[in-house]
């Protein structure tokens, strides 16, 4: 097996890694319970901080970034305040918005979600408010994030596509992205939330089990995984399963499977796909095998679901945690 330390430490700050999709405010507002009201039977929050980090497709970016590698981010926001403060959060983290396409006629995608506790208390997040934007775009701004996309591709080791179905990844721009990736023989790894079945040919894909049974049905078997990577057309199929750790159905390799680390319950779940995807997909570009990628993605998803809110991982926890959960399965299967 390579040596993951020294690919992570040496060969990610090398790597550019184009990230295409939806770009997501994502804000989380606290507040103190302070009593209940006499209008109606509800609590009264006293609003104390709203803080907005980059979410969905700009998380990727960032954990790309927080992992050492070179992210460019190509998707879109509104010319509204959330839009604002998304494009802030993403400069603070280090990541170029060049290639964001800005619009005063576009929605930022926001998904506020409200904490709230009594004084001294652990905040709890009690609801979630989405102000999502609208799937469709105008010619002319789907051009403009095909144009950006044809500009970056040159200096691409990778190419993620991250879809939320909020308008950012459309047929033509997952077209040219796979022709960049055949013609360079680059990766190409997908993360769709409701559309898997609409981009074939892509080099692998990291569905939660959920999406999975979007497709499949509740009861999906790994025969059933190892023949949807081949009806996608994917060299390996990587489906993530929380506590469960995650599974790799690679075409000629018998289902990997690889335990999840780090502590049984999680703090917060929220963005953990991202930070999977950020970090298989930098392993693919570095040279790692599926095996080894997919190693490096378990420990990087472990790693941040022990934080709180939307999270990045470091390269300097991501080899911490493999160096103290080692997995000698996992070195049996890498080629």
């Amino acid at each position: 097996m390579a040596d993951l330390t020294n690919i992570i430490n040496q060969t990610f700050p090398t790597k550019c890694v184009v990230i295409i999709g939806d770009l997501v405010a994502d804000q989380f507002l606290n507040g103190t319970i302070s009593r209940v009201s006499r209008e109606a039977p509800v609590f009264i929050l006293r609003h104390d901080t709203t803080k907005t980090v980059p979410g969905s497709a700009a998380n990727a970016a960032v954990n790309v970034a927080s992992l050492g590698g070179k992210p460019v981010l190509i998707g879109l926001a509104g010319e509204d305040a959330n839009g604002g403060l998304l494009l802030d959060a993403l400069r603070e983290s280090g990541i170029a918005t060049d290639n964001i396409v800005t619009d005063a006629s576009l929605t930022t995608t926001t998904k506020v979600r409200v904490l709230a506790g009594q004084h001294y208390a652990a905040r709890q997040q009690v609801i979630r408010i989405d102000y999502e934007a609208s799937p469709d775009l105008d010619a002319a701004t789907k051009q403009k994030l095909r144009d950006s996309l044809k500009a970056a591709g040159p200096n691409a080791d990778a190419i993620i596509i991250s879809d939320y179905n909020y308008g950012a990844v459309f047929p033509e721009i997952f077209a040219d992205a796979l022709a960049i990736s055949q013609a360079r023989g680059i990766p190409l790894v997908v993360d769709s939330r409701f559309r898997l079945e609409s981009f074939i040919g892509a080099t692998s894909a990291t569905p939660n089990s959920d999406e999975v049974a979007q497709i499949l049905g509740e009861d999906f078997t790994s025969d059933d995984c190892g023949q949807l990577c081949e009806r996608l057309g994917l060299k390996a199929l990587l489906v993530t399963n929380g506590n469960r750790g995650v599974q790799l159905f690679e075409s000629g390799q018998s289902p990997l499977q690889i335990n999840a680390v780090g502590g049984a319950e999680p703090v917060d779940v929220t963005g953990a796909g991202d930070t999977v995807i950020a970090a298989y997909t930098l392993g693919l570009a570095s040279g790692m095998s599926f095996a080894e990628a997919a190693k490096i993605a378990n420990h990087a998803g472990g790693i941040v679901v022990m934080k709180k809110g939307t999270a990045s991982v470091t390269a300097a926890e991501l080899t911490t945690s493999i160096a103290e959960n080692n997995d000698p399965a996992v070195a049996n299967h890498a080629k």
